[in-house]
């Protein structure tokens, strides 16, 4: 019976401190970050709706989020508290606006109020770069995670979605129609980021860790961010 009662014991100890771990574990992300909807579903099962009103967000203060507007008709970017939505007018112009008055059908989004900056080696021009950087600097850090870049590119690309009315997804090139890309050159930039190692395909596509959405200094150009070559950029990732 004592040697019964010792096993039981010794188990239950076990169990607890295995469930422990796993809450540590779980635990090991930003409090701030948050995650609506998902990539995937819009992707191949054609969630296009509203999955969040951006209104809603209460905390704006050092606010950040990327993803696409509801039925693919615009990007959406929240930089520093400042929500932006822009939409495709022509091959070659498009419209920004700044409000929160708009509807996503997935969005990640955090406040981040203190950061550490970084200066960008000479080397680190691309967004692989860029991916393989922030990967490197947190590996002790608490993930997934905002970051952001601020400087000069050379030169960028950038699309903003602009499904036509109607159109039913079941697929990313389905959901792709009728987005437009857009050239950048010389510019003075912002890029917002978020990088995670285990959201592919729910705010990450399914072949990187980083989504990027870019927004020029004067505030006339924002996407989402497919290329650049950086001339001068600091990183900026958020204190641990």
């Amino acid at each position: 019976m004592i040697k019964k009662v010792i096993v039981g014991i010794l188990t239950i100890v076990i169990f607890s401190c295995n469930t422990d771990k796993k809450k540590t574990n779980f635990t090991e992300t930003y409090s701030d970050i948050n995650i609506v909807g998902a990539m995937k579903n819009v992707m191949w099962k054609g969630e296009l709706g509203a999955s969040i009103r951006l209104d809603t967000i209460y905390n704006k203060k050092g606010l950040y989020g990327i993803g696409p507007e509801s039925y693919l008709t615009g990007e959406l970017l929240i930089n520093d508290g400042q929500s932006y939505v822009s939409k495709v007018t022509s091959d070659s112009t498009m419209t920004v606006e700044k409000t929160f008055d708009v509807l996503a059908p997935f969005f990640v989004y955090a406040n981040v109020n203190e950061w550490n900056e970084i200066e960008l080696a000479s080397d680190i021009k691309t967004i692989k770069d860029i991916g393989n950087l922030v990967d490197a600097k947190t590996t002790k850090s608490k993930r997934p995670f905002a970051f952001k870049l601020k400087g000069r590119i050379s030169k960028a690309s950038i699309h903003i979605q602009n499904l036509p009315k109607g159109t039913k997804v079941s697929s990313p090139a389905e959901a792709h129609k009728g987005q437009t890309s857009y050239e950048l050159k010389d510019k003075e930039v912002t890029i917002i980021g978020f990088f995670s190692t285990e959201h592919k395909g729910v705010f990450t596509h399914h072949d990187s860790n980083i989504h990027l959405h870019l927004i020029t200094k004067d505030e006339s150009k924002m996407g989402h961010l497919d290329e650049v070559e950086i001339e001068d950029m600091k990183l900026y990732l958020p204190t641990k």
